[in-house]
């Protein structure tokens, strides 16, 4: 209970969206189910209860979980439109649509004004307002801080629209020595996540070096005989914080052929790139060295693909294409990501081929969770060979 509690297996989200309270309250359940099991083994056995009948246990919980939430949500939605809260636009001087359905008043027609002085237009605003939730004032900047003074003793969630903090993105507000700040941008990671997720790479990276060992020493072995050079080709990337570093890869071209900056689209059947350099692209055998990125604290697991400084969309360089594009670097660039096993992967020959990967990484970035980064683990075994890698 205190796993669901905590997370939002019983927040307003789950019952306007019934499915995701169900993936709530059922990871709530899992995760509850493997604290158990790991208390069971720690002090000595499971106490005569076999391990199928927990399991069994479990599965049938989830499924009666997911069955009473489902039929829940969908009844109350139902019988309520899927309008869970009594929002109110409140225009003084100003015209904006509804974005979801709010009631709609106006102030001089409704004959209430940005003023403490008249109880008796106070009482008429606060019966007005009297089942609302929550209420959004539209108003001159000049009488927002009349009407901001007057909604805090309504007992209702006020918030004022200020058009001209739509340029700046602003997500919140903060304080700095008792000053107002506009907060605009927020690490997306909380500092346990990414300790959570530093762990895991860690032990991924660990695991998955020891187990390619053998095939990384003969791919070596086979890029030396292939062609003179050194084994390892090393690129400079952009990386978390738009820092560069070096990124490792099996060296997939002739040495004295390559290209450091990227300037140049790599073309099906490029002449530069050798026999075992074509095959290591085709399979992405060629990644495996990043994995020694991956400890170093340079790349992750799961994140956007660190890409080069020169790297082009067509004839534009990346951040021309899209002024979003260095929003991808606020988490760390990974082995695989969400853009990756969506097929957005390979040569940017068109503008569009960036806009597609951006669109995924952003997402991709907003929405960070462990259980993500284990899915597209999974989903990235079945593109590791791909069409557009050559």
């Amino acid at each position: 209970m205190v796993t669901a509690m905590r997370g939002t297996a019983f927040s307003l989200a789950a019952l306007k969206r019934p499915g995701e309270g169900v993936k709530s309250a059922v990871c709530a359940l899992l995760l509850a189910m493997s604290l158990v099991v790991v208390a069971m083994l720690a002090f000595g056995g499971s106490g005569g209860l076999p391990v199928m009948a927990l399991a069994v246990g479990t599965a049938g919980a989830a499924a009666l979980i997911s069955t009473l939430r489902l039929a829940f949500g969908h009844h109350v939605g139902a019988r309520t439109c899927w309008r869970f809260t009594n929002d109110v636009l409140l225009m003084d001087e100003s015209i904006v649509f509804p974005a979801n359905g709010e009631l709609i008043i106006f102030a001089d027609q409704a004959q209430i004004r940005p003023s403490s002085d008249d109880p008796v237009m106070l009482d008429r605003l606060g019966k007005l307002l009297r089942h609302v939730d929550r209420v959004v004032l539209a108003c001159p900047a000049s009488r927002r801080a009349a009407w901001s003074a007057m909604m805090k003793g309504l007992g209702v969630t006020a918030e004022v629209l200020s058009p001209e903090l739509d340029d700046l993105g602003a997500l919140g507000l903060g304080e700095v020595g008792g000053r107002t700040t506009i907060v605009t941008t927020v690490g997306p990671l909380h500092p346990r996540d990414q300790l959570l997720k530093r762990m895991f790479d860690i032990a991924m990276a660990s695991l998955a070096l020891i187990a390619f060992a053998p095939l990384m020493g003969v791919i070596a072995i086979a890029v030396k005989l292939d062609s003179p050079g050194p084994v390892l080709f090393k690129q400079p990337r952009i990386g978390l914080g738009n820092r560069l570093f070096h990124m490792y890869k099996f060296r997939s071209m002739r040495a004295d052929r390559g290209d450091a900056q990227a300037s140049k689209l790599t073309q099906i059947g490029d002449s530069r790139v050798t026999r075992v350099g074509n095959f290591l692209r085709r399979t992405s055998l060629d990644e495996l060295p990043q994995l020694l990125n991956v400890l170093a604290g340079h790349m992750s697991i799961v994140g956007p693909r660190p890409h080069a400084v020169g790297a082009l969309a067509g004839d534009a360089l990346y951040w021309e294409v899209d002024a979003r594009y260095w929003d991808r670097h606020a988490v760390m660039p990974g082995l695989t990501g969400l853009a990756q096993v969506r097929g957005h992967r390979g040569t940017t020959f068109e503008r569009v081929d960036l806009s597609n990967r951006l669109q995924a990484d952003l997402e991709y970035v907003e929405g960070w969770s462990l259980r993500r980064d284990l899915a597209i683990i999974l989903r990235t075994v079945g593109v590791l060979s791909h069409p557009n890698a050559f």
